[in-house]
């Protein structure tokens, strides 16, 4: 499938035209297809570029957030639509920053998941399931980029296009199979879900980090990386073409005493100017200078159970209840043609099994996984199998 039905749409940006979007959208019928496009690796965020729409009486339409930042009077002109949108965790944060949040929805790959297929890739699903070939060679491009060229419109436009016949499809076959409810519960899960809450210490999370180990060093890449964050905030960069991960971890492993010393390092060569070197180096001696108090603490505060390779010394006998917990819940997933961690989450299962309830039977189980925030029907999947296998390492 080449070409959208009737066509591309003109780029809606500007508020005239979305008062005409807004007024087709509330006069349609049916669920509404939703997809979003964002400049990840080029601008700082997440933000939307481009959103795109599509519903039965209303067709489609391609709206510029820069152009219209606010679209909660779409957003309310379809609240009472279910969305239809593709991974749509991936989507949500950046359609609420313009006001666009459903009540309810479908994820269709989640919905794949679900039904068991191998490849839930928005291509291969319509391909696999539709039997129509989308075109999908302009996902990683700078959508920031404005105009919009047009073979990047046909992708976007193609992307909706056959969502909601996908939907269909899905929901059939998640009928067959008896999963149906259970899907329903997943997406209800997800329109209901709070913002994630900021990440605490993001810096940690720069890749390489394993090969620091000393507090000084940790404070090198805290500092270079707040460095680097508020200049890439600053400039709307994604933050890696202001200063790489890896340069950042080979000056916390040096220690650089100079911005000459500094410049010999990989990452931060010949074009980089005197200025860009000072500047990095100031971070770098701000990280030196700090008293040993202030020194970032190796690993994190870590929320319940430690990790599973350190269970056998700690606790041999919870190291025994999560094997036999893994090896239940793989089991019952193959017969259940689902992948093990839409069955049940692993993080549950790992707390379950190191802070089993006093008597495991299937009630305090299921307490449990509701606790941590399973939805019923993986409580009634679980439980049973999950109680088994605390009872059989106790015994």
């Amino acid at each position: 499938m080449l070409e959208p039905r009737e066509g591309i749409p003109p780029v809606t940006a500007d508020p005239d035209a979305l008062a005409e979007v807004v007024a087709a959208f509330a006069a349609g019928h049916g669920p509404v297809a939703v997809d979003a496009e964002r400049a990840s690796g080029y601008r700082y965020g997440q933000r939307a570029y481009l959103v795109q729409l599509r519903r039965a009486g209303a067709g489609t339409a391609l709206i510029d957030p820069v152009g219209c930042p606010d679209l909660s009077g779409l957003g309310a002109a379809v609240a009472d639509a279910e969305w239809v949108l593709h991974a749509a965790t991936q989507d949500l944060p950046c359609l609420r920053d313009i006001g666009m949040v459903p009540d309810r929805l479908f994820d269709t790959e989640l919905a794949g998941r679900l039904a068991g297929f191998a490849r839930v890739g928005l291509g291969a699903m319509v391909e696999n399931i539709l039997g129509y070939a989308l075109e999908k060679g302009h996902s990683a491009v700078d959508w920031s980029t404005r105009p919009l060229p047009e073979p990047w419109l046909h992708y976007a436009a193609l992307d909706v296009e056959l969502l909601v016949d996908l939907r269909d499809a899905l929901e059939e076959e998640l009928t067959r199979q008896g999963k149906l409810e259970w899907a329903h519960q997943e997406f209800a899960a997800i329109a209901a879900a709070p913002p994630a809450p900021p990440r605490k210490d993001p810096w940690r999370r720069t890749s390489g980090m394993h090969k620091v180990r000393r507090r000084r060093q940790m404070a090198v890449v805290r500092e270079l990386w707040t460095a680097r964050d508020r200049i890439a905030q600053r400039r709307d960069v994604s933050p890696g073409k202001v200063l790489g991960d890896a340069a950042i971890v080979e000056a916390a492993l040096a220690l650089p005493v100079n911005a000459r010393a500094l410049s010999a390092l990989s990452g931060f060569g010949h074009r980089m100017s005197r200025r860009q070197l000072e500047q990095w180096q100031a971070a770098v001696d701000r990280a030196r200078e700090l008293p040993e108090a202030e020194l970032p603490q190796p690993g994190q505060p870590v929320a319940g159970p430690p990790p599973p390779r350190a269970w056998a010394d700690k606790d041999p006998a919870a190291a025994a209840r999560l094997s036999a917990a893994r090896a239940a819940v793989t089991a019952l997933a193959e017969r259940l043609n689902l992948p093990q961690e839409n069955l049940i989450a692993p993080d549950t299962v790992r707390r379950l099994c190191w802070e089993p309830p006093a008597e495991p039977t299937t009630d305090a189980v299921a307490d449990v996984l509701a606790g941590h925030g399973a939805r019923p029907w993986q409580i009634d999947q679980v439980s049973t199998v999950l109680t088994g296998a605390l009872r059989a390492e106790e015994a």
